[in-house]
């Protein structure tokens, strides 16, 4: 059976609830009171009522300073908030709305008034309930999907590492190659997925183990330069001296690192160069730089480039998912960093990441 709504009345005056009370009794509402701006927030914490009656005029913080901090607030800011108000003035009940308030009342209160305004607050309120739930559950799903895909993709994997190992014409060696290549990237989508998923659950644990930025960063060179030499681009490193070591989670960052340079990669032209620079900045623990000098990225798309599954300009013959970087963005701001992109002069573009 389903709950009764409730309802927050925020007032500094006892009587102002009583009367509330009284022209609510018979809708079933559960009827919670707080006396001032301090109080209900403390409410607040405890207890998430479905809806809120604010008295604009309360001493201390009035009800359009604490409407301000509940709408500020992303566990609250979807209750919706009527302002019940002896003022009249268009100014005033502006205010309220600019405030974050989804509708108001005016003093004195009339029943038949309040219980239509009540009810219709609740039908919002209700419709987002189900749409949050519809979102979940098929978060829910597509993350049970996700993380089903890794065990077939395992299995594909492996048996092209027992190809491998086996007598083989070129062709079919090549053709391997390709399905191995492919079902890496696929697992590299996957996890990455994995990873998004968990920021936005508030549940990624990064394990911070000490690194040099040198030895990971001539390691994964060594990873790419016979991709970037397939298509003709130099990749060129700008590297501090070894031997320095910095916290962070080597895992994420590595696979931060190379979604940047496979984009590099992926969006330059032949002939042209790739760098990757990293430094230690006395004001950060590392920069990290991916300077490219490919088909660089409009000032447009410089604002959405980071979302997810945005995939800006479309490029024949270049496949596209729009996770890369959205993945790049959480993975570095789980770190409490910040990464950013730059036009690269006189052609390209400078991503740079810095922790």
């Amino acid at each position: 059976m389903a709950s009764s709504p409730s309802v927050l009345v925020i007032d500094d005056e006892q009587d102002n609830f009583d009367v509330i009370e009284i022209l609510l009794f018979r809708e079933g509402y559960h009827l919670i009171f707080a006396g001032s701006g301090a109080e209900a927030l403390e409410c607040l914490s405890v207890h998430l009522p479905d809806i809120i009656l604010l008295d604009v005029m309360m001493p201390e913080l009035d009800g359009i300073q604490l409407c301000h901090q509940i709408k500020a607030n992303p566990l609250w800011c979807h209750i919706p908030i009527i302002m019940v108000t002896a003022l009249t003035a268009k100014e005033d009940l502006a205010l309220c709305l600019d405030a974050g308030a989804d509708d108001f009342i005016s003093k004195p209160v009339n029943g038949l008034e309040l219980r239509a305004r009540v009810r219709s607050m609740l039908r919002i309120k209700q419709q987002y309930d189900q749409l949050k739930a519809l979102l979940q559950a098929r978060d829910d799903l597509s993350n049970m999907i996700i993380h089903d895909l890794n065990n077939p993709l395992a299995g594909v994997l492996f048996s092209c590492e027992l190809l491998r190992r086996s007598e083989l014409q070129p062709k079919q060696r090549k053709k391997i190659e390709d399905i191995f290549r492919l079902s890496q990237r696929m697992v590299s989508l996957v996890d990455s997925l994995l990873i998004i998923a968990k920021v936005q659950a508030d549940r990624l644990v990064l394990d911070y183990h000490p690194i040099d930025m040198y030895e990971i960063s001539q390691a994964m060179v060594t990873d790419f330069e016979a991709i970037a030499a397939h298509r003709q681009i130099k990749l060129l490193c700008e590297l501090p001296e070894p031997g320095k070591q910095i916290e962070v989670d080597p895992v994420i960052l590595r696979r931060v690192m190379e979604n940047l340079l496979s984009n590099a990669i992926k969006f330059s032209s032949s002939g042209s160069q790739i760098i990757l620079r990293i430094s230690y900045p006395p004001e950060k623990t590392v920069k990290i730089q991916v300077i490219d000098y490919g088909y660089g990225i409009s000032e447009e798309l410089k604002q959405r480039i980071f979302e997810k599954y945005d995939v800006g300009t479309f490029r024949k013959g270049i496949a596209q998912t729009g996770l890369g970087l959205a993945f790049c963005k959480m993975a570095v701001e789980a770190h409490g960093g910040m990464i950013s992109i730059d036009n690269n002069h006189p052609q390209g573009s400078i991503f740079t990441v810095a922790i």
